[in-house]
């Protein structure tokens, strides 16, 4: 076929085109190999992230470590409470031991006072005020509060009743019984508070206040002696029952003595010794043997002044090394405390250097794993959506081995990363050589196809020749008739073959030199369906479509034509409506069928617009993919839409650059030949009528009266092609009636030398004009 050599090469590249556009397909939807990617992982992560892994896989043993610290935290915490308790202790139990010397000097004046020494009037006035700074230093203690505090806070309320006594001591009103019983009382609520001193962990601080309580104890059994000696011996004699309570406050500080003895620590005994061998010391002990030796109740000569002074001087040594015991035992508390504050703070150091461990070998691990498994998911993104489409593209085209580079992996992956990265490049082989297969395995089926559609068209086009020739030698009118549904057989075969090149990319439809009037375009393309008496031509405003396109314009009618009568009810029409749209043409193909659902006519329109791979899809929708080719190449914009009623619309829609208003210089179509008794009509169509726009006029043109034909002349569609009739009635069966003619001009009776030339010059002048030349007339 020497005809088809010149546009081979073209056709072979039109070819790989094609084929290279379906292996490279999948990549339409893909902006970027990161958004492949981030799809990716949107599919699969429900499985997790490594990170997520490895969270969950540290959480355990990270719990496990917090529970176990968070035990011991708790333990320090409470230690740490319990020093500084201990220590707010001690100090309170400091300031309780100097609010009792303030209170024991007090009583101690106030009963010398009453007992007759009124040289201890001028002293008590400063020891009042002592009592009264000592009680606010021990407010100001246990204002915040506390088991301790609350207990030495309800002993020093009792000290409001210290108003009513000075005031009979001052009138001298007071006994001195009731005076000594107050103080006492007092001291002793405060001697015998609870400070917890004894339940701590700590065996030196225990000690330390156990010492600390023998003090208190002697130093108020001490002071009661000096009270009471100092009473007795301003009166001269003791008094009913002060001998007794003289003995047993003697005998409370001598065991007292005996206990400190044994409890106190070196140091606070050899200060009770030193105490003991100074000249108060001895000067008390002949004081306490006289006043023992008054027991019969014989007269003291003691200068009560003299008592005073030397017993108050003991007095103080005493209570010096009671606060020296209680300054000890702050320092122990203190340094409780302390050791406390640093485990806690070291505690807390371990709890954030673990955390903070756990956290950085979690990202470390991660990191290590991550990223390079994302290196290597971004280079096997890279490889399916550049490195081996690209690869296949070009050993399609070019004919020749060019395999995509290998994997590559980052310097510090893992061995496991790198075995992922060579099975990646198997895989990546592997799917190289299968789709270079199936590519040329594509591009062979395409070719085959493309050389039995050629075929097909050839001996298409020799039979539609053959054909012309014999409809030029009958003159029988149902011979012609014949011929005429042998003809039309033979136009929709070579549209099949036609199709089937267009497919594959191997050449496009027919082409024209001049344009044609698009009324002929339509009426073509209705010529190549088969039941094309049931299509209606409603509205078709004139203008003239580009030469180079009729042929696609045609084929894609035909296609959709064909296509709404086949879902269409065998007794409704498919109409068909044009006009001018703007700067371009509007083409409306409206069936009457079932129509379809929103998701058909949204995978019908994408097949239209191009998408999508014919190999693949259901052969019935071949025809959708036909149109989307031709559209394409064309610059056509095809679209199915639902129909104002039921059924679906297919608007195809022409740019304006394939269409213009005016006639072409030269006539496309040759004239009819010379035998021609008449010119040849053009088939009858309703005027072109201006339309709104939102609703579609219909023009409904009736006809007169049927008008009586020859009985062998055939009858004619309103689209000016003839109208076949069953073979049953054309081997002798009853005639149909005639049919009334909507055109306006009446039917013409045409003899069948005229039926003849009209059918000659229709097909070979529209349809097969310059087919067997390249598409030149």
């Amino acid at each position: 076929m020497p005809a088809h050599d010149e546009g081979a090469a073209p056709a072979r590249r039109r070819r790989i085109g094609a084929i290279a556009r379906l292996v490279t397909s999948r990549r339409a939807g893909d902006s970027t190999v990161r958004g492949r990617i981030a799809r990716t992982l949107a599919r699969h992560r429900t499985g997790g992230t490594i990170r997520a892994r490895i969270a969950r896989t540290l959480a355990l043993p990270v719990a496990a470590t917090l529970v176990l610290l968070g035990v011991i935290a708790v333990g320090e915490i409470h230690k740490y409470r319990t020093a500084v308790r201990t220590d707010h202790a001690v100090t309170l139990d400091l300031a309780v031991i100097d609010l009792v010397d303030a209170l024991q000097t007090e009583r101690g004046l106030a009963v010398g006072l009453l007992g007759g020494a009124t040289t201890f009037r001028a002293q008590l006035a400063p020891a009042r005020q002592s009592v009264d700074r000592q009680r606010a230093a021990v407010e100001d203690l246990t204002g915040r509060g506390g088991e301790v505090e609350d207990r030495v806070a309800a002993v020093t309320a009792r000290l409001d009743g210290l108003a009513a006594i000075r005031a009979t001591t001052d009138t001298g009103a007071g006994a001195r019984g009731a005076t000594a019983a107050f103080y006492t009382d007092l001291i002793s609520r405060l001697i015998n508070v609870d400070f917890g001193l004894n339940a701590v962990d700590d065996n030196d601080l225990r000690r330390t206040y156990a010492t600390l309580s023998f003090f208190n104890v002697s130093t108020e059994s001490a002071a009661q002696e000096r009270m009471l000696l100092a009473g007795v011996f301003s009166a001269g004699r003791f008094g009913p029952g002060e001998f007794v309570q003289f003995v047993a406050a003697k005998s409370a500080r001598d065991s007292a003595v005996v206990a400190f003895n044994q409890y106190g620590n070196p140091a606070a005994l050899e200060g009770q010794k030193q105490v003991l061998n100074t000249p108060s010391g001895k000067q008390i002990v002949a004081m306490e043997n006289a006043a023992l030796a008054a027991a019969d109740g014989r007269a003291l000569t003691v200068d009560p002044k003299a008592w005073w002074s030397a017993s108050g001087a003991f007095l103080d040594v005493m209570v010096g090394a009671s606060k020296a015991e209680g300054v000890y035992a702050q320092e122990i508390a203190a340094s409780i405390k302390d050791r406390a504050a640093r485990r806690l703070g070291l505690l807390v150091a371990v709890v954030v250097f673990c955390l903070a461990g756990a956290v950085y070998l979690a990202v470390v691990a991660s990191r290590w794993l991550a990223r390079p498994l994302a290196a290597l998911a971004e280079e096997a993104g890279r490889i399916g959506a550049e490195s081996l489409p690209e690869a296949v593209h070009r050993a399609t085209a070019g004919g020749q081995d060019t395999r995509p580079p290998p994997v590559r992996v980052t310097p510090d992956a893992s061995d496991e990363v790198r075995q992922v990265a060579d099975a990646l490049e198997r895989v990546q082989n592997t799917a190289y050589a299968l789709a270079t297969e199936q590519a040329r395995l594509r591009l062979a089926t395409a070719e085959s196809l493309a050389n039995l559609g050629r075929r097909n068209q050839n001996l298409v086009r020799r039979q539609l020749g053959f054909i012309t020739r014999l409809e030029g030698e009958e003159t029988s009118p149902t011979g012609l008739a014949n011929l005429f549904e042998l003809d039309h057989l033979a136009t929709r075969m070579r549209r099949n073959a036609e199709s089937l090149l267009v497919l594959v990319g191997a050449a496009s439809p027919r082409q024209w030199a001049e344009p044609l009037p698009i009324s002929d375009v339509i009426r073509a393309a209705v010529g190549e369906v088969e039941e094309y008496r049931r299509v209606t031509l409603r509205r078709v405003d004139d203008v003239f479509v580009d030469g180079s396109v009729v042929g696609g314009v045609a084929h894609m009618l035909a296609e959709l034509i064909e296509n709404g009568l086949a879902f269409s009810p065998p007794d409704m029409e498919v109409e068909i409506h044009g006009r001018v749209v703007g700067g371009g043409y509007l083409i409306a193909v409206i069936d009457s069928g079932i129509g379809m659902t929103p998701a058909e006519m949204e995978r019908a329109n994408q097949r239209l617009r191009g998408d999508g791979d014919f190999i693949t899809a259901p052969a019935r929708f071949l025809g959708h993919f036909v149109v989307g080719r031709l559209a394409a190449e064309i610059g056509v914009q095809v679209e199915l839409t639902p129909s104002p009623v039921t059924g679906v619309t297919a608007r195809l829609a022409l740019p304006a650059a394939v269409i213009s208003q005016r006639a072409p210089i030269a006539a496309t179509v040759a004239p009819p030949p010379p035998a021609a008794s008449r010119p040849i009509l053009p088939a009858p169509r309703a005027e072109s009528v201006p339309l709104r726009s939102d609703t579609i006029e219909y023009v409904v043109v009736t006809g007169g009266d049927p008008v009586e034909g020859s009985p062998d002349e055939p009858e004619h569609t309103v689209n000016g092609l003839r109208r076949r009739s069953p073979r049953r009635q054309r081997a002798g069966g009853p005639r149909p009636e005639h049919v009334e003619v909507h055109p306006a001009p009446a039917v013409i009776t045409d003899t069948p030398e005229a039926v003849r030339q009209r059918l000659t010059a229709f097909r070979a002048g529209v349809l097969r004009a310059g087919a067997d030349n390249g598409g030149r007339p």
